[in-house]
């Protein structure tokens, strides 16, 4: 496998970790995001990265600019967006000495190398992968934490193994019920690890994998290099990068970032009134449909009187991207938009209209997708304390001159 190490001392200067910040002239212009406070810096400063929206240096948050994901379904490896927790992330991985560690409740404890990983059964899915925060600067009332615009988003051809091979190695244990997963980043003092946990059914659904390359090409360092979990479906909180250890557990997990960080409101919607403190609370699952509008731009100006283009990308979080439809009158009518290849249930779907000839002035157009199990779009968006799920229909303002 080419993962050949990445000097530390060159990564460290990269990510701003060395006692310098980010190295001159490296970063590049500056970009609007759609909410008050939207201003950001883009670089191209990281390894491994194109020209990405800088959110935050370290630990590394980096933003696919819309732009950049226009026309294609596949998100290029170099501008797919980092999210890390930690600011002690790996900078380099010795592929030789790196073990992939199976424990808990198993017949047969594992330290799997890359060498005998490559050598089990392969498996490949296409899949988005998306932050449970993506789009949190457009909450309204404005929440805490990272303020993304519609960026923190990316799909892949993930290639790899399936999980359920690997537990199959080590033979679960018939107490087992679920199975908890950690990587190489480590917390500060005092911190809990960063760890997520499945059920043990899910983690053994023959969708669920170890991801080693995306797109055909190894992990990128700040993708997850050598090997990350991908859970088709599921917000990226749960796809574990740099995966090193795997427990199998007899109960669930009661760890901090199971059962306490990343819950969404036990409401049908994830949504709530705003200020609402007291309310039932489930750890944050399966994404919900979404359409973006990928070649326009909010505020675009089309030739009056005459047929203009647009297209997109839709994705149907939890099944298939069922149709594309788009509004000219704020969703009391809607016309269906025309679907490109169909990739696979959980990846991105290209769309495309024609939109007949405006009279000048200015309009506004909305798109929205449902997925093959009937689920929607709603025009109004929903809001929660965390800033998760936010998901309602697109829309940018068009006008005809």
């Amino acid at each position: 496998m080419n993962m050949a190490p990445i000097s530390r001392r060159d990564t460290l200067a990269l990510l701003g970790l060395g006692g310098t910040g980010l190295a001159s002239g490296v970063l590049a212009a500056g970009i609007e995001l759609p909410f008050a406070n939207g201003a950001r810096e883009t670089t191209t400063a990281f390894p491994g990265k194109g020209e990405m929206i800088l959110q935050r240096v370290r630990a590394p948050l980096l933003e696919t600019p819309i732009a950049a994901m226009d026309g294609q379904v596949f998100t290029p490896n170099d501008r797919f967006f980092v999210r890390w927790h930690y600011d002690d992330i790996p900078t380099r991985v010795d592929t030789r000495s790196f073990r992939l560690r199976v424990g808990g409740a198993v017949r047969r404890p594992l330290a799997i190398s890359l060498e005998r990983f490559a050598r089990l059964p392969r498996f490949a899915i296409a899949a988005v992968n998306q932050c449970s925060g993506n789009s949190r600067g457009l909450f309204s009332p404005r929440v805490p934490g990272a303020q993304w615009g519609d960026g923190a988003i990316g799909n892949a051809r993930w290639e790899g193994v399936r999980l359920r091979d690997v537990l199959d190695l080590a033979g679960v244990l018939p107490q087992a019920v679920a199975v908890r997963f950690a990587g190489l980043d480590r917390p500060p003092p005092g911190a809990p690890p960063f760890a997520k946990a499945l059920s043990l059914d899910h983690a053994r659904d023959g969708e669920v994998m170890i991801a080693t390359h995306m797109n055909g090409e190894p992990l990128p360092l700040l993708n997850g290099l050598p090997m990350r979990l991908v859970v088709p479906g599921w917000y990226s909180t749960y796809w574990i990068k740099a995966l090193d250890h795997i427990e199998v557990l007899t109960g669930p997990d009661d760890g901090y970032w199971m059962a306490k960080a990343y819950q969404i409101p036990a409401t049908p919607d994830a949504g709530i009134a705003p200020g609402t403190h007291d309310f039932a609370k489930v750890p944050i699952n399966r994404m919900v449909p979404r359409a973006f509008i990928t070649l326009l731009a909010d505020g675009a100006t089309v030739a009056a009187d005459s047929p203009f283009y647009i297209r997109g990308l839709a994705m149907g979080g939890a099944n298939a991207v069922a149709r594309v439809d788009l509004s000219m009158d704020a969703g009391r009518s809607w016309h269906r938009a025309t679907l490109g290849q169909d990739q696979g249930k959980y990846g991105f779907r290209l769309w495309e209209a024609t939109i007949p000839g405006l009279k000048r002035g200015g309009y506004r157009l909305w798109a929205r997708c449902t997925n093959a199990d009937g689920d929607s779009q709603a025009m109004a968006p929903i809001w929660n304390p965390g800033g998760y799920m936010y998901a309602p229909c697109p829309s940018i303002a068009i006008r005809a001159a």
